[in-house]
Order: structure tokens, then C-alpha cells, then sequence
């Protein structure tokens, strides 16, 4: 049986971060994820967890300068200290909320840099998974389609793959987003069979629209039937872009998760 996560980058997001997690728990997640929670107080972060009885999955190393065009720096060469420096944040911010994962960003660079970014983003994983480690924080890799953010470093699983056989370093693994993945390669379920072993979380959202996951162009209940056939044992997290309040789109959470009557108009289709 699946277990679904709320990404609350994305959903609920009509209310402040903490009160995102009640709402979430409310609405039957168990787990939740986040992309860039440091606003807010990790104390704050953590009652709120608490108090809702809800397990803080992930969150992701800090962009870098955004409005400078970054979107992390891990395999950005001669940017290795400011890249330390958010893994130091994400740790230390996700040890205080019992957080079990962060999601190393790569960060954009060129074709002509691609060579000195891979061996610049292996050296940075093995400091980063060392110190996680220590925490017992799993690090994760997402590949995202060039679509969405056009020279992304890290942009197949194939590659996320080697990367992490070149790493060495038994906590780090793939967040499996169907969404980029479907997007750049397809083919879903072979690459979910291949890379199992190394494959630490999986997203979802609809394909092209990312909305719910209850359209579009991958039928989860195929690609939740095949998980549960390989024995997955990880979360499935909801990385959508709701199309409405995010309460009226869940009936996709029902039907996905062995309920047959949804609560909103929508059902899954194959």
C-alpha cells in the first residue's frame, strides 16, 4: 500500500508554513516535505510536527543567489564554500525537525563546464554525505528535465546513478520524480526496476500539466501498483501545482491509496 507525503512548496500554500502542516495532516498525510523552510523558526517547525503528529520527510539545499540565476551549487566549481555552507544549514535545520533526507541541489551550469561540474559535484557529495551521516540524514539526487530549468547539471537518472556509484557512499540515492523524469526520458516503470536499490523517495505530479495526479499522461495507478510489486518501502511524495485549493483536488489521494470513491469529481483514468 502506498504511503503519500504532502510537498508543501506546492500544497496548501494559501496558509502560512506551519499551519500548512496541520491542514496537511488534516487532509490524511502522515508525511510532509518542503523546499526551502529556514524562514521560519526550526523550533516552530518542530512543535508544529509534533503537535500534528506528522513526519518532515525532506528539504532542499538553499538555491544560492537566485536572482543571480542560481538554482544550487553543488556542482558548481569554485563555489565548493558557499555550497558547504548550505549543506551546513540543511542539516543542521532538518536534525532540529527530525527531518530523514535532504536534497542536494546541483545548480545550472554550461555544456563546456559539464566535465569540471561532474568531478566538482562528486567531491562536494562525499563531504556532504559524510557529515549527513553523522546525522543519519540520507542525501538525495533529483534529476530535472532542461524543460523546467533549462541546464540543469543533473537531469537523468542514468546520470544520477553514476554519480552516486562514483560518491561511494551508501546514503545517497535518487528522489525519483516521475514528473522530470517522464518529461526527459520516460519510460517510468523499467527505470523504477532498475535503480530500486539506490532509489530513496519518489515524487509524482501530472504530466506536462503538473498539476494533479490525476490526469495527463502516467497512470500512478499503474506506476503505485508496480512499487508496491517491487517491494518499494519508501514515501511517495506530492509534488504538484494544485489546479484549485489544494483540499478540492485530492480525490487522486483516495483513489491512489485503495479508496475507490473519491472525494473530489475527479478519478484516475488509466
Amino acid at each position: 500500500m502506498p504511503r503519500f507525503s504532502a510537498n508543501l512548496g506546492f500544497l496548501f500554500t494559501e496558509r502560512p508554513e506551519t499551519d500548512r502542516i496541520t491542514a496537511a495532516a488534516a487532509a490524511g498525510f502522515r508525511a510532509v516535505e518542503m523546499h526551502w523552510p529556514y524562514q521560519v523558526p526550526a523550533s516552530d517547525m518542530r512543535d508544529a510536527l509534533t503537535k500534528a503528529q506528522v513526519t518532515m520527510l525532506g528539504l532542499n539545499t538553499a538555491v544560492g543567489n537566485a536572482a543571480a540565476g542560481d538554482f544550487g551549487l553543488g556542482a558548481l566549481p569554485g563555489r565548493e564554500s558557499e555550497f558547504e555552507q548550505t549543506v551546513d544549514q540543511a542539516l543542521s535545520y532538518g536534525a532540529a525537525i527530525g527531518a530523514t533526507a535532504v536534497h542536494c541541489m546541483a545548480g545550472v551550469v554550461s555544456a563546456e563546464d559539464f566535465a569540471a561540474a561532474e568531478r566538482t559535484f562528486v567531491s562536494n557529495l562525499k563531504e556532504a554525505a559524510d557529515k549527513a551521516a553523522q546525522a543519519s540524514i540520507m542525501v538525495l539526487l533529483e534529476p530535472i528535465n532542461h524543460r523546467d530549468k533549462p541546464n540543469y547539471f543533473l537531469s537523468r537518472i542514468e546520470q544520477a546513478a553514476s554519480i552516486i556509484d562514483q560518491v561511494g557512499r551508501t546514503n545517497v540515492k535518487i528522489m525519483f520524480d516521475c514528473y522530470h523524469t517522464q518529461i526527459t526520458q520516460g519510460d517510468l516503470t523499467t527505470r523504477l526496476k532498475t535503480y530500486l536499490d539506490i532509489i530513496g523517495h519518489v515524487q509524482i505530479a501530472a504530466v506536462p500539466s503538473r498539476a494533479e495526479p490525476d490526469e495527463g499522461e502516467v497512470n500512478y495507478r499503474d506506476i503505485c501498483s508496480v512499487l508496491d510489486r517491487l517491494g518499494y518501502q519508501g514515501w511517495i511524495g506530492a509534488e504538484y501545482k494544485p489546479r484549485g485549493r489544494t483540499e478540492d483536488g485530492l480525490g487522486w489521494l483516495r483513489a491512489l491509496s485503495g479508496n475507490t470513491t473519491p472525494s473530489s469529481s475527479r478519478e484516475i483514468t488509466a
